[in-house]
This record gives structure tokens, sequence and C-alpha cells, in this order.
């Protein structure tokens, strides 16, 4: 049967996993005869079951048991298709791929058609491209919720875009639920994959390719495409190599104070130029600006948010890294490093925590602070890259002003140990365990 899969999908009858769901919730007529597409369909569930499994489902799963609609929001290839799929096998579903025009054309009259299925769970791929539905599914929401189909309704995936956001902030305030799908992190890969996961980055596709080589040459399809397809798509009109220089530019400042008079001399470009080009790579969830934490304290603080380029293998590609060797040999390595456990931690800790970094003039500094939900002070969290972490005075003097209920250190090591008084050495997986919990 995996045969008869794997020639279908040589046939581009399995393109991807947008077309397995509307294989597997009968919205395109199957190729192979009922038993067969019935052992199929048994082969899809084992191939489910054997993926990373994605911490935000059991998310995704209560989130639409408590409200009408939910946002899955994370950048193109990250993996939002294929865990709506997962969702999609539990529950009756219709799965509805905007990018397709077939699709978009049932929805020329959208309450008429999603009317149809308001004892379904409707799966709404790639709404930015039609961001118009926000209104429509106003109204069948409300309508839903005066019959008592109040809850999961709809679970809609975007690749986040300024429009998106607010046009559901303004058609569908209080019935909707926005969650973030990152690239896989740490806590999701395990301590066996984590030199791997460093080298190639989070997105699924380049995680898993066939060798480094392969896993590069997705990673530069993948940057080419957003560049010349995506973010065009989206409405900004930037030129392409203008975008690719300032994220290039990003990726040799990894983990850098933003400096956008810097940024602007070296584009030719003025700065408000620089901070829309950069307001739209935050806002596709491609870059993080990390703010500084500012607290009651008489210290002259940092003010400018640090900048990261979120995945590390779009860092590594962009800066020309293809192995192992070539990155441990790069000066970006102990940055590129930085940012992977900065992610995977935010990544792993609860829905709402808000995170920091914090610097002041006078060199103390904490790499990363985390504010969870129902804690009033937060985590330090310094980051090391190396087997032998030792701790700068610079911490612990930021730590004496700050006052965090827990000091850690992420470091390259497998084991868990005290490192000083009131301060813990974690390897990252194991911290992205401790903050999950």
């Amino acid at each position: 049967m995996l045969s008869k899969i794997a020639t279908a999908g040589q046939n581009g009858q399995f393109r991807t996993s947008r077309h397995i769901i509307r294989l597997m919730v009968g919205l395109t007529p199957s190729p192979f005869p009922p038993s067969t597409f019935f052992l199929a369909i048994l082969e899809l569930h084992a191939i489910i079951a054997s993926m990373i499994p994605r911490r935000l489902l059991p998310t995704i799963t209560a989130a639409l048991a408590e409200v009408p609609a939910v946002a899955l929001l994370g950048p193109r290839q990250v993996g939002k298709t294929t865990l709506a799929l997962e969702v999609a096998v539990t529950r009756p579903s219709v799965y509805l791929d905007l990018e397709s025009e077939g699709d978009r054309a049932k929805l020329a009259e959208p309450e008429l058609y999603l009317a149809q299925h308001a004892d379904k769970l409707v799966i709404l791929d790639e709404i930015q491209r039609a961001p118009q539905l926000f209104q429509s599914l106003r109204g069948l929401i409300d309508s839903g919720r005066r019959r008592g189909h109040g809850r999961g309704r709809f679970l809609i995936l975007g690749s986040a875009s300024m429009d998106l956001l607010k046009q559901s902030s303004e058609s569908l305030a209080g019935r909707i639920r926005y969650l973030e799908l990152s690239p896989l992190n740490a806590g999701e890969v395990g301590r066996g994959r984590l030199d791997t996961l460093w080298l190639r980055g989070g997105f699924p596709e380049s995680l898993l390719a066939q060798s480094d080589a392969a896993s590069l040459r997705w990673r530069m399809d993948f940057i080419r495409t957003y560049l010349e397809r995506d973010i065009p798509q989206l409405g900004p009109r930037i030129p392409a190599e203008t975008l690719r220089r300032l994220w290039t530019m990003l990726a040799h400042g990894q983990g850098g104070i933003l400096n956008a008079a810097a940024l602007a001399r070296s584009l030719a470009v003025d700065g408000k130029t620089v901070a829309r080009y950069l307001d739209l790579l935050v806002d596709l969830l491609l870059v993080r600006r990390l703010a500084p934490w500012h607290g009651n304290v008489r210290k002259r603080l940092v003010k400018s948010p640090k900048v990261y380029v979120r995945d590390s293998g779009l860092v590594h590609a962009l800066l020309g890294i293809i192995d192992c060797e070539a990155l441990l040999a790069h000066p970006v390595a102990g940055a590129s490093w930085e940012g992977l456990a900065i992610e995977s931690l935010i990544a792993s800790a609860p829905q709402g925590t808000q995170a920091y970094f914090f610097r002041t003039a006078a060199g103390a500094e904490i790499d990363l602070l985390l504010e969870r939900p129902g804690e009033r002070r937060p985590w330090a969290i310094e980051i090391r890259r190396g087997l032998a972490p030792k701790i700068e005075r610079g911490f612990y003097a930021a730590c004496e002003t700050v006052k965090p209920l827990k000091r850690c250190v992420v470091y390259g090591g497998s084991e868990r140990f005290p490192l000083s008084e009131g301060v813990e050495a974690f390897p990252l997986t194991e911290l992205c365990a401790e903050l999950a919990a």
C-alpha cells in the first residue's frame, strides 16, 4: 500500500498534505478503489502517528472546544496544514484551500456554502488570500451561537500578515483565538536531533531532508519563493533584492541591538523604509524583535530591541553556511545557537508568556527573561553554547536588579546540575520541558 501511495505521490496525486486532507474529507475524488483507499487512510493515520508531535496540537483542540474560531498563524511550510490534518481526522471536517481557484469559487456566496456545513469544522487555508471572508464568518458564528453551535466552527490557517490580523481583529473580536505555530523547536525534536535542528532549522522539510545539501537547497528555494512570490501576493511592493539584503544583514547581526540608522545607510534608504521592511518580516513571523525589559529601577537601561532571524536554518542559508564544520568555524555560531535557544524556550513556555532581554549601560545583562502567566517574577535565562558554562558578573548584577523567580543557564551539555548558589545549568531540551510544565 505504501508503494501505491508513493507511486501516486510521484504521479502528482498526493502532491501535498493539503491534497491529502481533500481526499480524506471527501472534497477530491479518490484515485483508488474504495477498499484500497480505506487502506490508504489507515496508512495515512500511521504516517501522522510517526511524525514529530507538535506541542500546539492539544492547545488547538482545547481552543476549538472553547471558542467559535481559531486562527493558526505561521510562516509558509511550517506545518500548519499538516497539523490541521491531525485535527481533521478526529471530527467531521470540510477543507478549503483559498489558493485554489475551485475552492475560492465555492465561496462566491460564502454564507450559502458555509451554512450547509454548520455541523462540521471548516478549515480555511491561506485565509489572507480572501480577507473579505471575515465579515461573513462573523454572521455565521453569531447565527450558529443562537442555534447552539457556538464552538469549534472554523479553523483558520494563514501566513501571518498585517491584513489578516487587521481584518480578523475588526470582524471577529471576541469570537477568535490566535495561536502561533513556529518551526520545530528543541523541545519537540529532542536531544538526539538537536545538532541537526541547529544547522538546518525547524521547517519540517528542511529538518527531515535526506542530506545537508538537500536541506540547504530547500531553504534557498524557500527564501527565493518568499521574496519573489509570497510577499508580493500580500500587497507590499518591495524590491526583492533590497529585502534579501536586509534579511542577510539581520542574519550577520543575529541577536544584535537594532540600529535602524546603520541598516538604512547600508541599504541606501531612509529610516522609515527600514522600519516598514522590518515590520513586514516581523509580521510574517520570520524575524523576532526581542523587547528590552523595563522595570521601575534606577538604572540606565538599553531601550532598543534585539533582532533575531527566527529560524537558525534560514540564518545559515542567508550566510551560505553549508554544514556543521562551516557553522562551527563561522563568527555567527554563538549568536545562532542563542537564537535557536530563545525560539525554543519561548515556544515551549505557556501561552501568554512575555519575553524580554535585560541590559544596562554598565554591562549588566540577561539574555532572556520570561514572564509566565500568573507569576509575578520572571525566569532569568543565560545562554551558553559550550560544555563548561561560566557566568559573568553582569548576569549576577542584573539578577540583583530584576530579582527573578528562577535563575537558569542553558548550555550545550546533557546533564542538569547546580552551577552556583541559586543558579542551575540545564540542557536546552530539559529547560524546554521545565518551562512547559
